[in-house]
């Protein structure tokens, strides 16, 4: 039976400025929920502009076909453009629409589980990064923490205290950024030597506090020259870190990321701001990355990450999806991560899970002592809940057959 698309809706709330929500309505009754993050009135011009008029009155269940007509827009597609942030937003929706149609979780409906739980690590973000403007947040001098759980503040104070509390949470890794206000100065070209040393102070004190018994992730935000990001890299080789994530500015840079990586111990992870399957094959084709990162609402979507997840196992790279967004990219997320045979990870930001994610869906993923389990319930298990689209701050935007 033909499943119509009849509807498109979004919802942004001005307190969340850098969210959008997706909502696609199909004439059998069913409502997908789709997700895009960063840019949140330019996602929702192309999602209605361009994007409805070709999706209106389509078969939903054609998921394959429209990712492949959405993902090579006539212009704008690269990387994670606007376009292709619509486009994830779409996939999402119409995966969540398919489980429901099947009665079963999206994970099912991908091809069932490769594993009954997956590993998580907390990044250690504060309750409102990267939400409520496009700068993200620096720590300075006069900053204090707004809660218990306000993981930014706790790394540059005392990044000891802080593995303590996550192990005593059951969480085995951590990722912080200690290094990135010290960019700013030269423009990420250099790193003097006394700024170098306070970057590695937070790694040295969790490994002071609890040795081995928890894994340390580096985020560097592609805030690095590549001279810059081997002084950072190579001065981490001793403390034995997981990786360092995104090292250099930008991330599409193939070939000095690929001799980053020959010149350090330290092992790459790569990379979040990524959209398509093409780049990705072209950082594994060039033995630039360790690790396969990719960002479900930057990438295309579950169909394009799928894609990549596969890529990612030919070359015998793991996988860990990112999230440091939103609650639906979340459980999007955990779908693939517990599908994709060679997922290590699930990021989870515990201050945005204890918090606000509460506020805006129905059901989000359990942790139990660091580890994620799957949702439960026919598509992504979870939806928008019916009040946030009613909020004063709402914009709400509906195209329709």
């Amino acid at each position: 039976m033909i499943s119509k698309i009849r509807a498109l809706r979004t919802i942004r709330i001005a307190e969340r400025p850098n969210l959008l929500w997706l909502e696609i309505e199909t004439d059998d009754g069913l409502m997908g929920l789709g997700e895009a993050f960063r840019g949140a009135a330019a996602v929702e011009a192309v999602i209605h502009e361009s994007v409805a008029p070709f999706l209106l009155g389509r078969d939903a269940r054609q998921i394959e076909g429209i990712s492949r007509h959405l993902l090579t827009p006539y212009v704008g597609f690269g990387s994670s453009s606007a376009e292709i942030r619509a486009a994830s937003a779409v996939d999402i929706a119409l995966w969540d629409l398919a489980g429901k149609r099947l009665g079963v979780p999206v994970h099912e409906a991908l091809g069932g589980l490769s594993r009954d739980r997956v590993r998580s690590y907390n990044t250690c973000a504060g309750y409102d990064y990267n939400t409520k403007s496009a700068q993200r947040r620096d720590i300075g001098a006069a900053d204090q923490a707004r809660g218990p759980y306000d993981d930014q503040v706790a790394f540059m104070r005392d990044a000891g205290a802080l593995a303590e509390s996550l192990l005593a949470e059951g969480f085995t890794a951590m990722k912080i950024w200690p290094f990135d206000i010290y960019a700013p100065a030269t423009q990420g070209q250099s790193i003097t030597l006394s700024d170098l040393k306070r970057g590695l102070e937070p790694f040295e004190k969790i490994r002071r506090a609890v040795g081995d018994k928890i894994e340390i992730m580096a985020e560097l935000h592609s805030l690095w020259s590549y001279p810059a990001a081997l002084r950072i890299c190579q001065a981490l080789e001793p403390l034995a870190i997981t990786w360092a994530e995104d090292p250099i500015g930008k991330m599409d840079d193939v070939a000095s990321l690929a001799e980053l990586r020959r010149a350090t111990r330290v092992p790459i992870c790569a990379s979040e701001t990524l959209g398509g399957k093409i780049a990705f094959r072209d950082l594994l084709v060039a033995g630039a990355t360790d690790v396969v990162m990719l960002d479900l609402t930057w990438c295309g979507g579950l169909t394009e990450a799928r894609k990549i997840a596969a890529l990612a196992e030919a070359w015998a790279r793991p996988v860990a999806p990112h999230d440091c967004t939103g609650p639906v990219t979340l459980v999007a997320s955990l779908h693939l991560a517990l599908h994709a045979p060679t997922a290590i990870f699930q990021e989870v930001v515990r201050a945005t899970l204890a918090t606000w994610y509460r506020d805006l869906v129905t059901v989000l993923p359990r942790l139990e002592q660091g580890w994620v389990l799957p949702m439960e319930g026919p598509g992504l298990g979870t939806a928008l809940l019916p009040e946030v689209a009613k909020r004063e701050d709402a914009v709400v935007r509906e195209s329709r057959a």
